[in-house]
């Protein structure tokens, strides 16, 4: 009886290990360690820093999906930085947008690909219908103009901040 009973609880707390690691692998949740935020810098040809944003972190499916759509607004020098496993096409909607934004397309060398400069859907049209696609690892959306503003341009290099380069890089 006594094994009975220490086996079952040993059981129940398996699964749940089990469960909770299920859970954080899928997306549904972050684990508490994982970087919430990092610093990226644009850079030039000649390695002379163009522009800095303190970008939040969006690196697993829910985070990637919901991105700035709870958010009101952005200000100048802030962002979200969209984490891929791979690079590949990517494509990204305005999914209810209330701003305008610049999505920059970052590949695996860490070199911009391309630039969009995304619009808010307006009032009844549905922000799936607008879609700007990209060659990226890594995508940075930032407030529209602030790419123009600041001279970020295709062929630029994009590096992300030290404490959180080994897990993004």
């Amino acid at each position: 009886m006594v094994f009975e009973r220490a086996w079952k609880g040993l059981l129940v707390i398996i699964a749940l290990l089990l469960g909770g690691f299920l859970v954080v692998q899928t997306g549904i949740v972050s684990a508490p360690w994982a970087a919430d935020r990092a610093t990226v810098y644009i850079l030039d040809a000649d390695g002379e820093p163009k522009a800095t944003v303190e970008a939040e972190i969006a690196d697993s499916a829910t985070e990637r999906y919901t991105g700035l759509s709870d958010h009101n607004s952005l200000e100048s020098g802030e962002g979200m930085l969209f984490v891929h496993a791979s690079e590949g096409e990517q494509t990204y909607v305005m999914r209810e947008m209330d701003f305008d934004i610049d999505i920059i397309f970052v590949g695996a060398d860490r070199e911009i690909t391309s630039i969009e400069h995304a619009r808010a859907p307006e009032s009844g049209e549905d922000g799936e219908t607008i879609q700007y696609t990209g060659q990226a690892k890594w995508v940075l959306e930032v407030p529209r103009g602030y790419a123009n503003e600041t001279g970020i341009e295709v062929g630029d290099e994009v590096v992300i901040d030290e404490e959180s380069s080994d897990e993004f890089m």
